[in-house]
């Protein structure tokens, strides 16, 4: 298993009154392209195309290409199948959860008097992230615990261990669990008075990981689009993006040498972050046609601006067996430690800007939509995943370093990448057939770090007499990376994952 030197952070030490890590803003930012199921079906590549309503939430000028009104709703299912291996040794866990792609309203106009041809605006919905994910690893660890976190922030707090459970010590809630549980103590070592983790001195450790989350980023947007003489079409959106989501950790460190006298036995920590927020965003875009079937389009997409609360609690027991100060098992959890039952901090995210290149293709006679014979279509799009930042929203606070510190993380260890997306559709008359490809590429600077997202869907459609009805299914294979902890003095382990997935999609609507 390799290992990175990554996260050589001053985080440790700061997590007593903050909660937040890198993880969480690529979360909010590393988001695969939504839409209805005739968007998900051509690969998500609808930002030159126009006349869906998933433009919405990728290329707004595309709404221009309206001239009646249309009510959208997209219904959909969702399966994913992850793999995880941590030094050589595999497990797996699955998850499903229905989920809501583009619905809502468009409202068209047609005007053949001037040389504004029209118009239209839309109110819509998209489920832009899906938080619904269950991880799973587990494997012999002889390179490092999960108590030295602990020891190494008590140590560099200098703290007395005997002052660390006060109520407003400046430590961690795990480190404070870490002390009540004789998780780590002080010992003498090579003569001198150190913080130590009593697992460090068991010669073999198995540690396992359950992550379960849950959630997704809701975002309601308005758009607003016009077209100037059928050959150039621009827009904008603004949205407003809800985040509900949950996570919930199980991690276990136990002694593999059965060795009843050596001080150690088992640590299990349990913790759950619950995160609830809201943004604003905006959307530009336009469209151009240099001829009757080529459409080219340029979209820019700001930074959404979130305020955010998290809410911790958790819970720790450890098995210290004859460890002469501990009575053996011990229980405790965060409010014990804290004296509150659940510990908020408040905070701003900012996630990064986004823009899209894009073009596609027309077949047959254009004046005619319904003896259009299909398209081919592609987007092109770079993001800049080490623009994130955080910083305080609490105004009691003006102490912004541990916001400095994490932001600066980011940037270390983050980087801009580029996504792709291309897809067809074929008509004959009133079926369509539409297959699709995207690919979004590794946010990690270090090459250890395997990441990307690749999707490979199909689907059918159809529409008569103002009706249409869309279903598509979207394969998807994953790859990611997860931290069980981070160490400031060594490299830091990780479980890689590979997950497959479904999605099957049912997009219904009409025109009026």
């Amino acid at each position: 298993m390799k290992q990175t030197s990554l996260f050589l952070l001053g985080l440790l030490g700061a997590a007593a009154v903050h909660a937040q890590v890198p993880e969480d803003a690529l979360r909010m930012s590393w988001l695969n392209q939504g839409g209805t199921a005739r968007s998900q079906a051509i690969g998500g590549a609808m930002g030159s195309l126009g006349g869906d309503i998933s433009a919405t939430f990728s290329n707004p000028a595309g709404i221009g290409f309206y001239k009646t009104g249309e009510l959208v709703l997209s219904p959909g299912f969702s399966s994913i199948n992850n793999k995880s291996s941590f030094r050589g040794t595999d497990a797996s866990e699955k998850k499903t959860s229905f989920n809501l792609g583009t619905s809502g309203l468009v409202f068209g106009f047609g005007n053949n008097s001037s040389k504004w041809k029209g118009g239209a605006f839309s109110i819509a919905v998209n489920r832009t992230a899906n938080f619904n994910n269950s991880i799973y690893y587990k494997g012999e660890n002889d390179f490092s615990s999960y108590s030295e976190q602990y020891a190494s922030e008590l140590s560099k707090s200098n703290i007395p261990i005997g002052q660390a459970l006060d109520f407003n010590s400046a430590l961690s809630l795990g480190t404070k669990m870490a002390v009540y549980s004789y998780l780590i103590d002080t010992a003498t070592v090579g003569g001198s008075l150190q913080v130590v983790g009593l697992p460090e001195f068991v010669s073999g450790r198995m540690q396992e990981n359950s992550v379960i989350t849950k959630g997704g980023i809701t975002e309601l947007a308005l758009a607003v689009a016009g077209n100037l003489n059928d050959k150039f079409y621009m827009g904008g959106s603004i949205g407003l993006p809800i985040v509900n989501y949950e996570r919930n950790t199980t991690f276990t460190e136990s002694d593999l040498t059965g060795n009843k006298n050596n001080n150690f036995d088992f640590s299990t920590l349990r913790e759950t972050y619950t995160t609830k927020g809201i943004g604003l965003n905006a959307k530009l875009g336009m469209i151009f046609k240099p001829v009757s079937n080529v459409r080219l389009g340029l979209a820019l997409h700001t930074p959404t601006i979130y305020g955010m609360q998290d809410t911790y609690s958790g819970s720790m027991t450890t098995q210290t067996e004859n460890y002469p100060p501990s009575p053996g098992l011990v229980d405790v959890t965060s409010d014990i430690v804290s004296g509150s039952a659940a510990t908020q901090f408040k905070y701003d995210l900012v996630s990064p800007w986004k823009a899209i290149v894009s073009g596609s293709y027309i077949f047959g006679e254009l004046e005619d939509v319904t003896k259009q014979q299909g398209f081919i279509s592609a987007d092109v799009e770079f993001i800049n995943y080490k623009a994130s930042s955080y910083q305080t929203a609490d105004p009691n606070s003006s102490d912004n370093s541990y916001y400095r510190d994490i932001n600066k993380t980011i940037d270390d260890i983050y980087k801009g990448s580029i996504n792709a997306r291309l897809g067809g559709e074929l008509k004959f008359n009133t079926i369509m057939a539409r297959a699709g490809f995207a690919y979004y590429g590794n946010p990690y600077k270090d090459s250890e770090l395997k990441a990307n997202k690749m999707y490979v869907s199909g689907g059918l459609g159809y529409r008569d007499n103002g009706f249409f009805l869309d279903l598509t299914y979207v394969y998807a294979l994953q790859k990611d990376v997860n931290f069980p902890y981070r160490l400031a003095d060594k490299a830091n382990t990780f479980a890689r994952v590979a997950g497959t997935g479904a999605n099957v999609l049912l997009t219904a609507g009409f025109k009026f």
